[in-house]
């Protein structure tokens, strides 16, 4: 890291008050790790989140555009720009693993219950820090402006920031800053240029059997009074396997066979008929797509709305399809990722002390390998320019291909100049050429603070001195507005403006049954739906 002297004095205040708060802020992040709430259902995370940000003089707007687990924090000092980031929290089922070197579910919970991977609980620390230490620096260095940090629940469905945006509260942002632990190899410290992520699209399709008798007439059934003995309706279960093995079979025919896509599903829920011959009421599937541009998103959900109406008339149901999420693609911003990359320039790759090395060499022993003196992969402490990072994408894509990956950040870039920035996380070496460690080996070093720590803090403070970077250089804000202008033809409406594609009046899907934890009279328990 660079020297004080090399700061504006704001700046150099804000990484005076980081490094004073690490031990605190590390504690912070195990609070909201062992939390490990799945999406929509981040009850005491969010609600983490928004006390402490209300203890820190922030004026916080609970349960935003109809979601209990979202929230908007506003601090001002004066005018200014406004500038905002935000926090997600939410774990994912079925990824359970306690901070052990080995593979173990946390104790006292389903090992099916939901554990934090990228980790959410260190990329809503590592904001968390750098606009707090934005804020502490404004104020005592006289910087005038606003800071606006939202709580986006749901990531994992690309859920909530799609709301936000077409609820209109990503209005009056002057610029946006979206930060998460590294994905890509080639891009290990430093930010998107111009291949962004890509749309996600999600529906759900609800079967109902509400009307059995319509299947087959009453001769069927004999002289029995009631249904026991009738040849029932195929109803919800059928409908739900069918969708399933239907939609799977014409997968391959949805979309070409160029640029990377993914298209999965999920069963909520099928049957609410026990094992009884009563055709079953109820059941629901959710398809979640990623694909390179819109156009082949409508394409693929054109076939599974016309499969879902066959197949209801097929098995006495009707169906309700419902909109989960669409995002927009990603829209760059070169100004913005320059102005960041400068300053994490200045402050240098995060490192990693002896102690997290020797956590992953425990970890590849009891995989059965040889530890290595050197655990993590040899790009873990290297930065890379965003352009370099950008020609590393190019060699793998298609031409056409401007998108890849999903996240739902990408509404952001729609409504302010808006810089994706990586840093490097905990990544063990591989002992040979195509090894693959199991998932656990990455859950695990999250909720350890050596392995985990280094990433957030230096997170934190690319943040807050990119932050302060904008409220301090109107030259650079400028630039920034500037390019969003011309690449949105005039800015938000503008000529190749995109504009958000849930409507305003969007009901964000809370109701619907999602993993959670519950509490009976048995105690706390994992649910899934």
């Amino acid at each position: 890291m660079t020297g004080a002297s090399d700061w504006h004095p704001a700046q150099a205040a804000a990484l005076a008050w980081l490094e004073v708060n690490q031990a605190a802020l590390s504690a912070d992040h195990m609070t909201i790790w062992n939390l490990h709430e799945p999406s929509w259902r981040e009850y005491k995370s969010s609600a983490w989140y928004m006390d402490r940000l209300e203890r820190e003089g922030f004026a916080v707007e609970r349960g935003t555009a109809g979601m209990p687990t979202a929230f908007r924090a506003r601090w001002s000092n004066g005018p200014g720009p406004v500038i905002a980031g935000y926090a997600e929290y939410d774990a994912v089922p079925g990824q359970s693993q306690a901070p052990v070197p080995y593979r173990q579910p946390r104790e006292g919970v389903s090992p099916r219950a939901a554990g934090h991977t990228d980790p959410h609980s260190a990329l809503g620390l590592g904001q968390l820090a750098g606009f707090l230490a934005a804020k502490h620096a404004m104020e005592t260095q006289g910087v005038t402006g606003t800071l606006v940090f939202f709580g986006e629940p749901a990531e994992k469905m690309c859920g909530a920031k799609p709301v936000h945006a077409a609820h209109g509260f990503y209005e009056g942002l002057d610029a946006a800053i979206s930060f998460h632990p590294h994905s890509f190899p080639a891009l290990t410290n430093g930010c998107f240029w111009d291949t962004t992520s890509a749309p996600y699209w999600s529906r759900i399709y609800t079967f109902s059997c509400d009307n059995p008798e319509t299947w087959q007439n009453e001769a069927a059934g004999g002289t029995v009074t009631h249904v026991h003995a009738m040849a029932r309706a195929p109803g919800a279960i059928d409908a739900v396997c069918l969708m399933y093995t239907n939609s799977k079979m014409m997968k391959e025919s949805m979309l070409p066979h160029s640029g990377s896509w993914t298209l999965n599903e999920f069963i909520l829920t099928a049957g609410q008929a026990a094992a009884d011959n009563i055709a079953p009421g109820y059941g629901q599937i959710q398809y979640s797509m990623r694909a390179p541009t819109l156009e082949m998103c409508q394409a693929a959900f054109t076939v599974l709305d016309r499969n879902a109406d066959h197949v209801a008339a097929m098995t006495a149901c009707t169906v309700e399809k419902a909109w989960i999420t669409k995002t927009r693609a990603g829209l760059p911003n070169h100004a913005m990722a320059e102005i960041t990359f400068r300053n994490f320039e200045k402050l240098g790759a995060p490192v990693w002390p002896e102690e997290a090395k020797s956590f992953a060499r425990e970890i590849q022993s009891s995989l059965g390998l040889e530890p290595m003196d050197e655990p993590f992969f040899d790009g873990l402490t290297r930065l890379t320019p965003p352009w370099e990072a950008e020609q590393a994408f190019r060699a793998q894509l298609p031409a056409w291909q401007l998108n890849y990956a999903a996240d739902d950040y990408v509404d952001y870039t729609w409504h302010a100049p808006t810089v994706r920035l990586y840093v490097g996380r905990p990544t063990l070496a591989s002992p040979k050429s195509g090894y693959r460690y199991p998932e656990w080996t990455r859950h695990a070093m999250n909720g350890v603070p050596a392995c985990i720590d280094p990433m957030w803090t230096k997170a934190g403070e690319v943040i807050a001195t990119t932050v302060l970077d904008l409220l301090t250089d109107p030259d650079g804000l400028a630039r920034a507005k500037a390019e969003f202008e011309e690449r949105t033809g005039g800015g938000v409406g503008g000529s190749r403006w995109v504009a958000p594609l849930l409507p305003p009046d969007f009901e964000a899907p809370i109701g619907y049954r999602w993993p959670e934890y519950v509490t009976t009279p048995r105690g706390e328990e994992w649910s899934v739906a």
